[in-house]
C-alpha cells in the first residue's frame, strides 16, 4: 500500500466520524483526500468564495475569520473546516488563514455529499451546526478568568537566557513572566529565544531583560475571550499576559483557546472508547472538572452538564468492562451492569463515588460466580483509578450480594416491600434509582416494571418511603431564614447536596413510585409526575424551577472552586452570594419545604 495512503488511513482511524466508517469505506475515503500545505499567513479561503471540499487539519492551525473580520474559531489538528459552507451552497461564509505552516487534507465536494447521504454517523456529525456556532458563542463571551492558565512562571529579570530556556524546556511551557522589583514587567517566549537570540547569535548568558517584550499588552481576568481573540489578531501574537493588581495571575495562548474549544464531552466520549489502559482512561476522567467548568461558565443548563458528565462515566465504564472481558473471555451467561445513585440517575457533577450491581441470568451456576467476582473487581478497581472512588456502604458489584441472578433481585425487591425497615427502605431507595450500563437489558426492564407495580400497590411501603423522603430538609431557620451548619470543619456554610438537591431527588423518587413512572432522572421524574397527574402542574413548575436554582447554584459554586485550584465540594458560604441571590435561593428552599409537607399529609392519609 502506497505510504501516503497508510498515512492518511491511519490518521483518520484517530478522527471521528472517519472511525466510525467501515475499513474498506475507511480505505475508500482515505484515497479521496488530497494534501494542501500552506505557510503561516496564508488564506486558505476567503468569505464567498468556491470551496473545494472539506478541509481537515493534519499538522498546524487554522484561524476562522468572520465577514466582520472577527476570529471566531481557532483550530488544530483532527478539527475540520468548510463544512457549513457545503452544506449550503458550496461558498464559504468565512475566512480560514493559517497560524503557523499547515498540512490540511482535502475531502471533494463530491465524497463529501456522499458520505452526507450514505453514512448516518458522518451526518450526525456534521449536522451539528447549531452545536457548533454556539461553541463559538461560547468562547467569545467567556470570561478571560475561566479561559487562562493559572499560576504562571515568573522569572527575575537577571535570568540568564540559557536557564530561561532551561526551564521552559523542564516546565513544558512556550513562555514565562518577568518581573523587576517584584511587579511583572515582561515576557519571554520560545520564539524569542529562536529570533532574538539565535538568529541574532546572542550569547546564552545574557539576561532575559534584554531579549523580553517589555510591557506587553495584557488583559484583566474580567475581560472576555472576544477581546483575547481580537488582540491576537490585531497584534499578531500567541501569548496574552492577564494582570491583577500589577501581578501577573495567568496566561492566554493561542494553544489555550484551541484546547478549550476541543474541550467537549464528545471528544471525551470518543477517547474513553478508543482506550487500551486503565491509566489511559484515568488521564481523560482527571480532566472532568475542567471540563464541568467550561459548561457551567458557558451558562449550559445544569440538567445538561450533569448528563454529558454522566455520558463520559458511562463510556468509561463500558470500556472497562470491554478490557475485563478480553482479559477473562466471554462472560458464561447473560449478564447486565447497572449504576445506581448520581451516576443512575443521570446526575453526576463531577468524578464521585461509585455505585453499581449486576443482574445474572438465572442460568449462571455457582462456579460462573468466579467469573463475575473477577470482572466486578476490574470494572470497580478500574472506576477507583479513574477517581470514582470505592463505595463508602459497599453498593458495589464486588459485594457478592450485589451481584445476583435475576431471581435473587426479584427476592430482594420483593422483601423490601413487604418488610419496609429502615435497612429495607435504604436500600429500596438506591436500588429504585437503577439503570443499565451494559450487557442484557432485558434482565431488568420486566423487574422494573414488576417492583413499581408492587410497591406503588402497598400502602405500607409507599407511606414508610415517603417518610424516608423528608429526613433530608431544606436549610430553612425561623423566620424562613438560611440556616448554615453551626459547627465543625464547614460551620457557617450550606450543605448543597444532603438540604439542597437530595430532598428534591427524594421526592422526584416518591413521585415515580406513586405514579409506577420508569424514570430516573429527578427532573425528567418531576416533569413525567406533572404529565401523569401525581403533583399538579403549578405544584410541579414551582418545584422544578426551584430544583433548577439549587442545583445551578451547587455547580456554579463547584465551578469556582475548580477555576480557583481547588477540590469542589457541596459546602457553600452565603458571603459567596448577593442579597438578591440569597433571597431567591431561600424562596427555592421555602418551595421544596412546602412540597415535602404536602407529601407528608399524603402519608398521614395513608396511615
Amino acid at each position: 500500500m502506497d505510504e501516503d495512503l497508510q498515512t492518511i488511513i491511519s490518521f483518520l482511524e484517530t478522527v471521528h466520524p472517519y472511525d466510525s466508517l467501515s475499513q474498506d469505506e475507511r480505505a475508500r475515503v482515505a484515497r479521496s483526500f488530497g494534501y494542501r500545505t500552506f505557510p503561516a499567513g496564508r488564506t486558505i479561503y476567503a468569505a464567498g468564495s468556491t470551496l473545494d471540499g472539506l478541509f481537515l487539519i493534519h499538522e498546524g492551525a487554522v484561524e476562522i475569520i468572520d465577514t466582520l473580520g472577527d476570529i471566531v474559531s481557532l483550530l488544530g489538528p483532527r478539527n475540520s473546516f468548510g463544512e457549513r459552507g457545503l452544506m449550503r451552497d458550496g461558498l464559504a461564509a468565512t475566512t480560514a488563514r493559517a497560524t503557523q505552516d499547515t498540512v490540511v487534507l482535502l475531502l471533494p465536494v463530491t465524497e463529501f455529499r456522499r458520505l452526507f447521504d450514505e453514512e448516518a454517523a458522518f451526518r450526525r456529525f456534521f449536522q451539528r451546526g447549531r452545536v457548533a456556532e454556539a461553541r463559538v458563542a461560547e468562547i467569545t463571551t467567556q470570561k478571560v478568568g475561566d479561559l487562562m492558565t493559572r499560576g504562571p512562571i515568573t522569572v527575575p529579570h537577571d535570568l540568564s537566557v540559557r536557564e530561561a530556556a532551561r526551564l521552559m524546556r523542564d516546565r513544558h511551557v512556550s513562555c514565562l513572566g518577568v518581573t523587576e522589583a517584584g511587579r511583572f514587567a515582561g515576557l519571554v517566549t520560545t520564539r524569542d529565544l529562536t529570533n532574538r537570540v539565535l538568529a541574532e547569535g546572542l550569547s546564552a548568558d545574557v539576561p532575559v531583560t534584554q531579549i523580553m517584550t517589555r510591557d506587553p499588552v495584557t488583559l484583566a481576568p474580567t475581560a472576555l475571550g472576544s477581546d483575547v481573540l481580537h488582540q491576537m489578531l490585531e497584534r499578531r501574537i500567541g501569548h496574552l499576559p492577564v494582570i491583577e493588581g500589577g501581578t501577573l495571575v495567568g496566561i492566554v495562548t493561542q494553544t489555550d483557546l484551541t484546547r478549550y474549544q476541543a474541550v467537549s464531552s464528545a471528544q471525551f466520549v470518543r477517547d474513553a472508547a478508543m482506550a487500551e489502559t486503565v491509566g489511559q482512561l484515568a488521564a481523560i476522567t482527571a480532566r472532568i472538572p475542567r471540563l464541568v467548568a467550561q459548561l457551567v461558565g458557558a451558562h449550559h443548563a445544569h440538567e445538561v452538564v450533569t448528563r454529558l458528565t454522566t455520558d463520559i462515566a458511562d463510556t468509561v465504564t463500558r470500556r472497562l468492562i470491554a478490557l475485563a472481558e478480553r482479559d477473562l473471555g466471554p462472560a458464561p451467561v447473560p449478564y447486565l451492569w447497572l449504576a445506581c445513585g448520581s451516576q443512575g440517575r443521570q446526575e453526576q457533577s463531577s468524578v464521585s463515588d461509585q455505585d453499581n450491581c449486576m443482574i445474572l441470568d438465572d442460568a449462571a451456576t455457582p462456579d460462573d460466580m468466579t467469573y463475575f467476582a473477577a470482572l466486578a473487581r476490574c470494572v470497580s478497581d478500574g472506576l477507583d483509578a479513574c477517581g470514582y472512588v470505592y463505595c463508602p456502604g459497599d453498593m458495589m458489584a464486588t459485594n457478592p450480594r450485589w451481584c445476583q441472578p435475576l431471581s435473587v433481585w426479584r427476592e430482594y425487591f420483593t422483601g423490601w416491600i413487604n418488610r419496609p425497615d429502615p435497612t429495607a427502605q435504604m436500600l429500596a431507595s438506591v436500588m429504585f434509582d437503577l439503570r443499565p450500563i451494559d450487557g442484557d437489558t432485558s434482565l431488568f426492564q420486566t423487574l422494573q416494571q414488576e417492583t413499581l407495580e408492587k410497591a406503588s400497590h402497598n400502602t405500607i411501603f409507599v407511606a414508610h418511603m415517603v417518610a424516608n423522603s423528608l429526613k433530608h430538609a431544606p436549610p430553612l431557620g425561623l423566620l424562613r431564614g438560611i440556616a448554615t451548619i453551626r459547627s465543625g470543619e464547614h460551620k457557617n456554610h450550606i450543605d448543597m447536596k444532603h438540604n439542597g438537591v437530595v430532598p428534591v431527588t427524594d421526592l422526584g423518587r416518591v413521585y415515580a413510585l406513586l405514579g409506577r413512572l420508569g424514570a430516573v432522572n429527578t427532573r425528567a421524574r418531576l416533569e413525567a409526575a406533572e404529565a401523569a397527574g401525581v403533583i399538579s402542574p403549578s405544584g410541579a413548575r414551582d418545584l422544578i424551577d426551584a430544583y433548577d436554582l439549587i442545583a445551578r447554584t451547587r455547580l456554579e459554586h463547584q465551578a469556582r472552586q475548580i477555576r480557583q485550584g481547588q477540590k469542589p465540594n457541596n459546602y457553600l458560604s452565603l458571603s459567596d452570594l448577593s442579597d438578591f441571590e440569597r433571597s431567591h435561593l431561600r424562596d427555592a428552599f421555602v418551595v421544596v419545604r412546602t412540597m415535602q409537607s404536602s407529601v407528608g399529609h399524603s402519608r398521614g392519609a395513608m396511615s
